[in-house]
């Protein structure tokens, strides 16, 4: 069996970068089902979802555990190649191969046939290869129709050895989530599904002359996997809905793992767009009832079939989840214009524990404030940095046209620049270098921990402090609407889709409960704040900002 090419020492280097890198910009990275992955030597191509350039393939090389694969063979746009930028030099560096785009050329024409030969030599060697069958970076949230640059190279690997009728090639598709791209400290879910394996001898339709509809079979296959494990909708305006609904289903403080809380989301966001295609007259694929997402005991989505009815009982139903959809963006956006959280409606505060809470959230916040200041004087440069590079990069283009690079312009200012501060300081300290090297990073890591906590901590404030500005006879009929919301939430939920009437029981016993608190052991839960490994969130949809990111731009 080939063993796969040798790990050049750039390339080594270049993914403990991207691990580092990645650990500052996102809160918590969860991988699902890396088990999955073939290993070291068994032909394997990598096909993920594309919403966030670069980083698809730096979360990619960081996630793939390294006792899997020694060597994941990137592709990239051939426009990034040849510049005098550290991206570019990012990029080569990890040993990526140039694909050209039409797009990128005015006539339109294209040559890469040079390039698929060299990925299915590297295949024939037993290597792993990515390939976003997107074609492009998209910021809009639906997924493009794939490519079939994937099943025509698995075509072509098959052919080339049809006289060694076992000579098998993978094909692994990945489902990339981000909570928020491009928002510092925000959470990304990667899962992995269970790979689809090709041989000559059981995939004599594959080899050439191939019939073009096994092509697009399997095109169609890896994108029904890819969209099943991630949020794809038609528009940011479903999402924002379904995400309300999962949060009014399982309020905030549930213990469920990212997996859990994703698959729970895509179940409402799936319930809303075959309602509303259906009540638009548009096809929406299966619309005999919506879909339900539970997670397996292996993390893998499985779909089940809601009860069949009548075609007018459908009808009715489709209308009635529509509305639900139409009242939660209401609910949604009177929540924002207050500048309140969905979860002080839900549990109503006496105005004098509201005011007890308000002292201990400004005390602690200010605690937390005072601790991290040190270490925050020495991210302001690298906070400046980054903030000027993306205000400029803005300006290039459209919203569609940028929005999908935001963050790895983010994580390239913010790592050179971080990495300025860290030598300049040890420089400027050279008596005692030796501990002002190693003594930076821990207090920088340590003052963003804290920093994290603080700013949590006042956005608790200030929403509190809302709260008390917002007269009673207001609260009182939002209390109304949330409380009628959460009817038919909840109908919707455990009647239509099948979901546990009691989330909160249902997550702790699925046992993944203790992803949660990102942090293990009873030492480091008994931390909390100060654990050096993660933060504890109570909300999967948090950031380092100081309100809470419910909102999204237009849809483009």
């Amino acid at each position: 069996m080939p063993e796969g090419s040798p790990t050049p020492w750039s390339y080594f280097l270049i993914r403990l970068l991207f691990k580092f890198v990645l650990k500052i910009f996102y809160g918590t990275i969860v991988v699902e089902n890396a088990h999955l992955i073939p290993k070291r030597g068994e032909p394997c191509i990598v096909s993920a979802n594309h919403s966030n350039s670069l980083t698809d393939a730096l979360i990619l090389v960081a996630s793939i555990p390294w006792k899997s694969r020694n060597l994941l063979r990137l592709t990239a746009k051939s426009t990034q190649f040849g510049k005098k930028t550290f991206t570019s030099w990012l990029i080569e560096s990890a040993g990526t191969v140039p694909l050209q785009r039409r797009k990128d050329y005015p006539d339109g024409r294209v040559d890469n046939s040079q390039v698929m030969k060299y990925l299915i030599e590297a295949l024939e060697l037993g290597d792993a290869v990515c390939l976003f069958p997107e074609g492009m970076s998209r910021y809009h949230p639906t997924i493009a129709p794939l490519k079939t640059g994937v099943a025509r190279l698995v075509s072509d690997v098959l052919s080339r050895n049809r006289d060694k009728p076992d000579f098998e090639i993978s094909v692994v598709t990945c489902s990339i989530t981000y909570m928020h791209r491009q928002h510092f400290r925000s959470d990304v879910l990667v899962t992995f599904h269970a790979p689809m394996k090709f041989t000559p001898r059981t995939n004599p339709e594959l080899l050439s002359p191939v019939d073009y509809s096994n092509i697009r079979s399997l095109t169609a296959k890896m994108h029904q996997q890819i969209s099943a494990g991630t949020l794809d909708a038609p528009s940011w305006r479903l999402v924002r809905n379904a995400k309300l609904a999962a949060k009014i289903y399982a309020p905030v403080g549930t213990e469920m793992s990212l997996g859990d809380y994703v698959r729970l989301v895509r179940t409402f966001l799936d319930a809303f767009k075959v309602a509303e295609s259906s009540v638009n007259g548009g096809s929406g694929g299966n619309t005999s009832a919506p879909q339900q997402i539970l997670s397996g005991s292996d993390g893998e989505a499985q779909i089940r079939e809601g009860d069949g009815a009548s075609r007018e009982r459908r009808e009715e139903e489709d209308k009635k989840i529509v509305r639900l959809s139409d009242d939660l963006k209401d609910y949604q956006d009177q929540l924002s214009r207050l500048g309140i959280k969905d979860d002080r409606i839900r549990k109503p505060l006496p105005r004098i524990i509201m005011l007890y809470r308000l002292i201990v959230r400004l005390i602690w916040a200010m605690t937390l404030f005072t601790i991290s200041l040190p270490g925050l004087l020495l991210w302001i440069p690298i906070f400046i940095t980054t903030f000027i590079a993306v205000r400029k990069f803005k300006r290039t283009g459209p919203i569609w046209d940028t929005f999908d690079e935001i963050a790895q312009y983010k994580l390239v200012y913010g790592l050179i620049s971080g990495l300025c501060v860290w030598f300049s300081i040890t420089l400027l300290t050279l008596p005692f270098a030796i501990f002002t090297f190693f003594g930076i990073p821990v207090l920088m890591w340590m003052s963003l921990r804290w920093m994290e906590d603080s700013v949590s901590a006042f956005r608790a404030f200030v929403s509190l402090w809302r709260l008390l500005w917002v007269g009673k006879k207001r609260l009182v009929e939002m209390q109304k609407v949330r409380k009628d919301l959460y009817g038919r939430v909840r109908e919707l939920a455990v009647e239509t889709l099948g979901l546990p009437e009691d989330p909160e029981k249902h997550f702790v016993e699925a046992g993944h409960g203790k992803e949660k608190g990102r942090v293990r052991g009873r030492w480091a839960f008994g931390a909390k704040y100060f654990s050096v490994r993660r933060r504890r969130k109570r909300d999967w949809n948090e950031t380092l900002r100081l309100y809470d990111k419910v909102d999204y731009p237009e849809d483009y």
